[in-house]
């Protein structure tokens, strides 16, 4: 069996015009899971694959693992070619959803159970077995059995089961699944904590926004087997790229909007409510659609705005109260909606908008994105 080494420099993985294909449609097209996906991916770095069901996020986690095979394109690990491998000759371990421990095996055998398949011998198996379980600060348990264990500490038995191997890269599929919410918190900072200390490459499949833009170093947004942009998560909310990006990445406003020219070196666009506004798009024509869309969190309500601000007119709709906020749709002139998200301390008591209420909207231009539409 050929053992695979590291080339200088390599990135941990690289996706190079990878398809996966698994049906033909009546005309004879592929029907493409994954299209073309081109990515590179960091040593070190925890990267998540985020979108909705179907978008081709597992089927591309699957084939970076070697539990599908790409119809074309090929993967690297570590500089090496592994496109044809299968999953067991990649140094690649993967913790899934389901926890897959053996209920008759103790904790330590259930972690040990991968080196002893490989014919480790026995105490060497158990000395790495206890330090893996150290790892994830669960050496108390090793004498337990599954069925005494929290689903948290389940979830960090597998794992503990995936770092024995020491493998290259670790890839995590939807592992928080079947938690509840404030322990699936307490996992992601807990995972995140683990993964900066153990210095591996993590590979995260999520269709959960906030835990995406909680954990990760980087994200790719994945829609119909594409990836739509890949940022940090700063770059991710504050700066989608598209349509689809803006819209799935928490709430985004997005008004229709037309390009109506040239103003020296600006660009002037026409959007929802007869507002314009000037911009640096050279890129467009006259006439040209787009999408002005703009974060509910960056819009405030005011009396007058400031020169820095673009300003809608409108009436209240629904108002929602949501704890630390007020949620207010504002209804535009021309039929379009702005959600509106006010922090209660910002407005007293008799200050408290009300439906049919005329106001006036501010947004800062810098919180403004200009999209294509």
């Amino acid at each position: 069996m050929s053992t695979l080494t590291q080339a200088p420099d390599a990135f941990a993985i690289e996706l190079q015009s990878v398809c996966k294909t698994f049906l033909i449609d009546a005309n004879g097209k592929p029907e493409y899971a994954v299209n073309s996906v081109n990515l590179q991916i960091r040593q070190g770095e925890f990267f998540t694959f985020l979108g909705p069901s179907g978008c081709g996020k597992t089927t591309t986690l699957r084939m970076i693992g070697g539990f599908e095979l790409p119809s074309s394109g090929t993967i690297l690990l570590n500089g090496q070619d592994v496109s044809n491998l299968p999953a067991h000759r990649r140094n690649i371990n993967t913790v899934f959803q389901s926890y897959a421990l053996f209920p008759h095996l103790t904790v330590l055998e259930n972690v040990a159970f991968g080196l002893a398949v490989k014919r480790v011998p026995k105490a060497e198996r158990q000395e790495r077995a206890m330090k893996a379980l150290e790892q994830v600060r669960m050496a108390h348990t090793a004498d337990r059995r599954p069925s005494a264990l929290s689903g948290g500490q389940q979830q960090r038995i597998a794992l503990a089961r995936a770092l024995v191997n020491e493998p290259a890269v670790l890839l995590l599929d939807e592992p928080f699944g079947a938690l509840d919410m404030k322990l699936r918190r307490e996992m992601q900072l807990e995972v995140k904590e683990m993964q900066r200390r153990l210095g591996i490459t993590f590979i995260f499949v999520t269709h959960d926004q906030e835990e995406a833009l909680t954990m990760s170093d980087r994200i790719a947004v994945m829609s119909g087997g594409h990836v739509q942009q890949v940022d940090d998560p700063v770059g991710i909310y504050e700066k989608p790229a598209n349509r689809f990006t803006a819209g799935f990445i928490g709430e985004m406003n997005m008004l229709k909007a037309t390009c109506l020219g040239y103003t020296g070196d600006r660009t002037e666009i026409q959007a929802g409510g007869g507002v314009r506004v000037q911009c640096q798009l050279k890129e467009l024509t006259a006439g040209a659609e787009l999408t002005l869309a703009m974060r509910p969190e960056a819009l405030s309500i005011v009396e007058q705005p400031d020169m820095n601000q673009v300003l809608f007119r409108g009436t209240v709709g629904d108002a929602v109260y949501i704890g630390s906020d007020r949620r207010y749709a504002v209804h535009l002139p021309d039929g379009e909606k702005l959600l509106v998200r006010v922090p209660n301390h910002a407005f007293g008591a008799q200050k408290i908008l009300r439906q049919g209420d005329a106001v006036q909207v501010a947004c800062p231009i810098s919180a403004l994105h200009f999209l294509p539409h």
